[in-house]
């Protein structure tokens, strides 16, 4: 088993890789193998909505993340994404990554379990959380949990290393991680059939 833990910060060592190493220690401890991708300081492009994706199976810009993740998403059983606290929501690198990857490949990660963790100096994190986890929620995926919202506080890594209570959310969080993954895995031996989804409705409001 595997689990992609990516970093939107465009620190690379910063608050949010203390909380995401965390949360992989703990997955290493229960044997499920972790990659840390960190998304750089270059553009993440934001969604155009061409559709191109649609025909394609991938997105129109390949100069960034986003098709590298979508063409590996076979080789990944969960994803955290892990994103810094700006004006009150998540970072742009990750909202742009995250629109895209899944407009783009959403199907791929369906049933996969999955969650977010974000990191800021003091407020904020409760709202960035929730913007987050929709991606999820509205992707077929269960959404993993901890004892509380998934955030750690500092201004730097060495503040944010200093938050116990942070650091211990992220270690429950990998508990839960690796608890449900292999509870997957266990379902699958026995037989227990996954979800079968009828054909997606799309509609709006004038029609």
């Amino acid at each position: 088993m595997k689990v992609l833990l990516v970093n939107s910060s465009p620190h690379q060592h910063g608050c949010t890789d203390v909380a995401l190493q965390e949360v992989a220690m703990t997955l290493q401890k229960h044997d499920i193998e972790t990659e840390i991708l960190w998304l750089g300081t270059g553009a993440v492009h934001g969604c155009i909505a061409c559709g191109k994706c649609g025909k394609t199976g991938k997105c129109v810009f390949d100069d960034d993340a986003v098709n590298r993740v979508s063409e590996k998403a076979d080789e990944y059983d969960g994803l955290i994404i892990g994103a810094p606290v700006y004006y009150g929501g998540p970072c742009a690198q990750a909202t742009a990554f995250l629109d895209r990857l899944f407009y783009s490949s959403s199907k791929k990660w369906a049933k996969k379990p999955a969650s977010s963790v974000v990191s800021c100096r003091r407020g904020g994190a409760s709202a960035a959380y929730e913007r987050l986890n929709k991606y999820f929620e509205m992707s077929n995926m269960p959404v993993v949990t901890s004892q509380y919202w998934n955030q750690i506080h500092g201004r730097v890594a060495e503040e944010a290393r200093q938050d116990e209570e942070g650091l211990q959310t992220m270690r429950t969080l990998g508990e839960n991680m690796a608890w449900l993954l292999k509870c997957i895995e266990a379902g699958r031996a026995a037989g227990v059939p996954e979800p079968l989804y009828e054909p997606h409705k799309v509609t709006n409001f004038i029609r």
